[in-house]
């Protein structure tokens, strides 16, 4: 329980108002009438809000109103009786920011927003279930047929040879309740709860239970570059004007000019205390802005911001409007090189602004591929003088230069990489970098293989529909995706989904969102994504990490190996205990486990190894083999063989305990079956052993290691002790002392089954 409310601790919505005059940070479910909210794209609308302001606002109201494409949002009022899909002056709960910005006071929240009302009228909920959900009822229902037919012919034959005909109905029950793992689901969630608890201690907050699961059948990864590859840790180290390339606080005046620009045309703010707030480039930008003697603040005051266009992936630029103390209007302009490039007519050079003509924008196009080829992450910066703040912010730009920034790879991923490949896992990032750039970050992040020169394939190749066969090969193999829009990164998703492959794709914007469900997992960053991501993905890096992706990899398969083990090892005890049963009543002899200590080992000393079992840690190579195939049930081929081989060895010890009693020792009936029982028991206890990995050290492995399994052991073994030296436990389950010679015989062959089954594996 404490897990379950931690996770959700993690996953808080949170919402900007502006209380008391100041603009502060709460969880949205702390929202109330009368706050004033600010949105920006990519945030998720958390309460009903009557716009006060908005600037280019759009929201996407499809799960409200079934309206497909954006809604452009205004403060204008509207009538009382207006139908939900005009209300352009209010943005409501559950609708997502999909451009500009605005702010709003709170008329609803809860179950009395628009969204609220709906929620109450659908008091029912479907409710899907995970493909290990549907492994394990597969599982059951024919487990369950098994076990009736198994009982029902066990009784039958034991009447048919003279038996008690009460004493073969009450065995034929209760080997049918014994053949059934009813343990197993319990198991199972426990597996799936306590592997989401350890991913959420790695940074990674699972948000949907499939997701577990299919994560350790992952074949494909895409990943972005910033903050997940790269430290985001961005520093400005060259700005490249006419002249050449000179460091921020150099003192020349084009640099000075591109680095105005660079603090006008931002979102992020420098605190005093040497804090910051914003987009890591944006905060390197006004670093270098500080180191070149502008502040921002100053600069901001003395040349007021009257509106912005934000940042669209279709211009791949933003810009921002101010007016000039003189008159007039300065537009300051950033983004992709080559869009900011081709909207600009003229450039600022040592003599002052001249005409950009085609061989200096050549020119300019090929020093920013070098640069790009460098591994800089290069930002255009251009500005105007405009009449009006309402001109084309993209159009009759003067070029001033290029920033050119560095991003050095996270800690720990080339190590993460590296794991992929041992893994078989295939890598790809996707970025909106130039391809130069992105190669250079591709080697120095080890996506590739030592001496692989990684296929890099830019947006413009993905645009070439359809695609012929040869491009679609190219495309499976590339490693590097650049200047990738989001509809790109969709079809990316469905063509290796199209050929068999299990998808992660990592996201932090609102227009990933598509490519984030298209996804078998959807992976959001934590700190940097927009709340639309987080919402569409299964997955959410608190740290935004690519080595805990991998991490949650290693985790998912670990659970699915965990809970095959836990169900391997209840199947292989259920079947010894149904082979003994039916076995002694085909041969006549004494039933060597009477029906309420089948029922006693069942729901006892059954489930406690198995539980064990799955709350391993998993075995150390899990990420040395290929990912596992999706269409693989639960229990393979080879696991059902290993059932049989294992059944057949317990049963075998069992009678070989019985007949060594009766005949060996002379023991009575009572005694002989209490030593057949410890035999059992224990055999079952033992064969906990049995499920370490093939291949794995013989003293040394994932069983083990696992202190879970130690403590089981010594609970069952204490019970199992109890049942014969506890009268009125052992008057119930008719058990008798064995003396020291019967326990002498339940241990040697409670062993043997250990002993074949570590022989099969093999030492290493």
């Amino acid at each position: 329980m404490r897990s379950t409310e931690a996770l959700g601790r993690l996953g808080t919505a949170m919402a900007r108002v502006r209380r008391g005059g100041r603009l502060r940070e709460v969880p949205a479910a702390e929202l109330v009438p009368g706050d004033v909210v600010l949105v920006e794209a990519g945030d998720l609308v958390a309460a009903d809000l009557r716009l006060l302001g908005a600037s280019r606002l759009q929201a996407d109201e499809s799960q409200l109103t079934g309206e497909s494409l954006p809604v452009a949002k205004r403060v204008d009022a509207v009538g009382e009786t207006t139908p939900l899909a005009e209300r352009g002056c209010q943005l409501f709960r559950g609708s997502a920011v999909v451009r500009g910005s605005g702010e709003g006071v709170v008329v609803a929240t809860g179950t009395a927003t628009e969204l609220g009302r709906i929620a109450e009228l659908a008091a029912v909920s479907g409710h899907d279930t995970t493909p290990l959900e549907r492994r394990l009822e597969r599982l059951g229902r024919a487990l369950a047929w098994c076990a009736l037919g198994a009982g029902a012919v066990t009784a039958a034959a034991g009447a048919l040879s003279g038996r008690d005909l009460f004493l073969m109905v009450e065995t034929g029950i209760a080997l049918a309740v014994a053949a059934i793992p009813e343990g197993l689901p319990i198991v199972a969630t426990i597996a799936l709860a306590r592997g989401a608890w350890r991913m959420a201690r790695r940074h990674a907050l699972v948000k949907r239970l499939a997701a577990v699961e299919t994560l350790g059948e992952v074949t494909v990864i895409f990943t972005d570059k910033t903050g997940t590859l790269t430290a985001n840790r961005m520093t400005v180290r060259w700005i490249a004007v006419e002249d050449g390339e000179h460091e921020p606080g150099a003192g020349h005046p084009a640099v000075r000019a591109a680095l105005e620009v660079a603090a006008l045309c931002s979102n992020a703010g420098l605190a005093a205390d040497g804090g910051a707030v914003g987009d890591p480039l944006e905060v390197a930008l006004l670093e270098a802005a500080a180191r070149e003697g502008i502040d921002r603040t100053r600069l901001v005051a003395a040349q007021p911001e009257v509106s912005e266009e934000p940042f669209d992936p279709v211009h791949r630029m933003m810009a921002t409007v101010h007016r000039r103390a003189e008159g007039g209007f300065r537009i300051a302009v950033k983004g992709a090189p080559e869009a900011v490039l081709a909207a600009c007519t003229r450039v600022l050079g040592a003599g002052g602004e001249h005409p950009l003509g085609g061989e200096a924008r050549a020119a300019w196009h090929r020093r920013q591929q070098r640069l790009a080829g460098d591994g800089y992450c290069v930002l255009g910066l251009a500005e105007k003088r405009a009449g009006a703040a309402d001109a084309e912010p993209f159009a009759e730009l003067t070029w001033i230069g290029l920033a050119l920034l560095e991003d050095p790879p996270r800690a720990g991923v080339r190590e993460a990489m590296a794991a992929c490949r041992a893994a078989e896992i295939h890598v790809a990032m996707v970025t909106g970098d130039q391809p130069a750039t992105a190669r250079t970050i591709a080697r120095e992040v080890g996506l590739a293989a030592a001496g692989e020169e990684p296929v890099v394939v830019a947006g413009g190749e993905l645009a070439a529909r359809p695609w012929s066969a040869e491009q679609r090969r190219r495309l499976l193999r590339a490693r590097v995706f650049a200047r990738v829009d989001p509809e790109q990164k969709l079809d990316l998703v469905a063509l290796h989904q199209q050929y068999g492959a299990v998808v992660a794709m990592t996201g932090d914007g609102v227009n990933d969102a598509p490519a984030l469900e298209q996804a078998d997992v959807g992976i959001a960053m934590g700190r940097r994504g927009h709340q639309v991501a987080r919402e569409a993905a299964d997955l959410v890096l608190e740290d935004d990490s690519f080595a805990t992706i991998v991490a949650a990899i290693r985790q998912g398969r670990v659970i699915f190996d965990n809970i095959r083990r836990s169900a391997l090892y209840l199947l292989s005890c259920n079947a010894g205990e149904v082979a003994v049963v039916s076995a002694s009543a085909l041969l006549d002899t004494p039933l060597p486990v009477l029906p309420l200590q089948l029922l006693f080992l069942n729901l006892v000393t059954d489930v406690f190894p198995a539980l064990a079992l799955g709350l391993g840690e998993g075995d150390p190579r899990v990420m040395e083999r290929p990912p596992r195939d999706p269409r693989e049930p639960l229990l393979a081929a080879p696991q059902w063989r290993a059932i049989a081989a294992y059944a057949l060895a317990m049963a075998a010890a069992v009678f070989g305990a019985l007949a060594w009693s009766l005949r060996g020792l002379g023991l009575g009936e009572e005694r002989a079956v209490t030593v057949a029982f410890l035999t059992l028991a224990f055999a079952q206890l033992w064969h906990v052993f049995n499920l370490r990995a093939p291949g794995s050290a013989l003293f040394a492995n994932e069983v083990t290691r696992n202190p879970y399994v130690w403590g089981a052991l010594v609970l069952c073994a204490g019970l199992l002790l109890a049942t014969v030296a506890l009268p009125p436990l052992a008057a119930l389950l008719h058990l008798a002392a064995p003396g020291a010679a019967g326990w002498g015989v339940a241990a040697v062959m409670s062993l043997l089954p250990l002993a074949l089954g570590q022989a099969a594996k093999g030492p290493r």
